[in-house]
């Protein structure tokens, strides 16, 4: 695994310690170390509520939060809050319509460096997520999951009126539109 930072160019002083491995970055060198560790670490922290495992009691203090309804970072705009700053301040550029981080090869620009490093996937034609059943490879992590169904019969979508499953959220809202007359 390819674990090397890349720097984030533009004026914006936060998250610019991107990991190699996945989408998420960071404002200190120090945080992004911290987070490889989840990539290559034995997970041995569960939580207690859903069983989830993490690779540092620091990560789990935060997914606690979730759980608790822990969610001190208010933004002063709306009624939202978060469990973490870092989703504030992205939050909070839906109010202003900051959108600092900037695509080299296109006109388009983001609101988040990891919408920027997934949209970037459309000009490399990159892959980097693959199935372990197929050896399918997808440009997004979600697209990987919803895939992974194809192998597992996995239908967590259900149709609250006829319980009809479906794996997909999307196949669910077109299916929905049988019972309101909708097309």
């Amino acid at each position: 695994m390819d674990h090397s930072s890349t720097s984030q160019t533009g004026n914006v002083s936060e998250n610019k310690y991107q990991c190699a491995v996945c989408v998420k970055s960071f404002s200190k060198s120090r945080s992004l170390s911290a987070h490889r560790r989840a990539h290559t670490t034995l997970k041995r922290y569960k939580c207690d509520l859903c069983k989830k495992l993490f690779g540092d009691r620091w990560h789990l203090m935060v997914h606690r939060r979730a759980h608790l309804a822990k969610k001190p970072y208010q933004c002063n705009e709306c009624d939202k809050s978060y469990t973490q700053n870092n989703a504030l301040i992205t939050h909070q550029r839906t109010h202003t319509g900051e959108r600092p981080y900037h695509c080299r090869a296109c006109d388009k620009s983001f609101n988040q460096s990891s919408t920027l490093t997934a949209h970037r996937r459309v000009h490399t034609g990159e892959k980097p997520y693959q199935c372990d059943q197929c050896c399918k490879s997808f440009s997004q992590s979600s697209a990987l999951a919803t895939h992974r169904r194809t192998h597992t019969g996995e239908r967590p979508y259900e149709c609250d009126v006829c319980f009809k499953s479906f794996n997909q959220s999307g196949s669910l809202m077109s299916h929905l539109r049988t019972h309101t007359g909708e097309r």
